[in-house]
């Protein structure tokens, strides 16, 4: 399978509709599952990664098998290689700033696309670290993105990035924070 660069994002109001729809697309659309569980309120939420063309079939198997639990279906295509870690969970804190990170961007947003657009948008336009990007599980279906850096950077990817997000009416909220509190970055690790 050719890992490629889009990401699928399958949101389900029903759990059992859920692990049908992810058999039947693991099952018939060469992606990747990223994510697949149950969420807040008894949905389900399933994350793909896969060419455009493939992940656009996945998302069509899903509006066909998911039927009346189909809550959202979105595909983003050229997802920067540095969000595909921060949704897993496998993304570490190494720093090139030592042991004190400079400055932190956290990003809420009220679903799960539009934290990954804002994370995918930050990291284009700045150098900076994408820590986490936290979708759905105890947050109420909301997404938070916590990016690092210095802070003229920082600076440069927050307007494009919440900008992205507003459009959608998705933005909840955000801050940047100057020499954030080692148990602060730690909580959001």
């Amino acid at each position: 399978m050719e890992q490629g660069d889009a990401i699928g994002i399958i949101e389900l109001a029903s759990i059992y509709k859920g692990y049908h729809v992810q058999d039947e697309v693991l099952k018939h659309a060469n992606v990747e599952k990223l994510v697949a569980r149950s969420i807040c309120s008894g949905k389900y939420l399933m994350i793909i990664r896969g060419t455009v063309g493939d992940v656009e079939t996945a998302i069509n198997i899903a509006r066909e098998v998911g039927e009346f639990s189909v809550v959202n279906l979105t595909v983003i295509p050229k997802v920067d290689p540095r969000v595909f870690p921060a949704i897993a969970g496998t993304t570490t804190l190494e720093t090139k700033f030592g042991t004190k990170i400079p400055a932190m961007l956290i990003i809420e947003t009220f679903s799960v696309a539009s934290a990954i657009k804002a994370a995918d948008c930050a990291v284009k336009e700045a150098d900076l670290d994408i820590v986490r990007v936290h979708v759905a599980m105890a947050v109420g279906g909301k997404g938070i993105v916590v990016l690092t850096g210095d802070i003229a950077p920082l600076e440069a990817a927050v307007h494009p990035a919440i900008d992205a997000v507003k459009e959608d009416g998705m933005l909840a909220g955000y801050v940047l924070i100057r020499n954030p509190h080692e148990d602060v970055l730690r909580d959001l690790i």
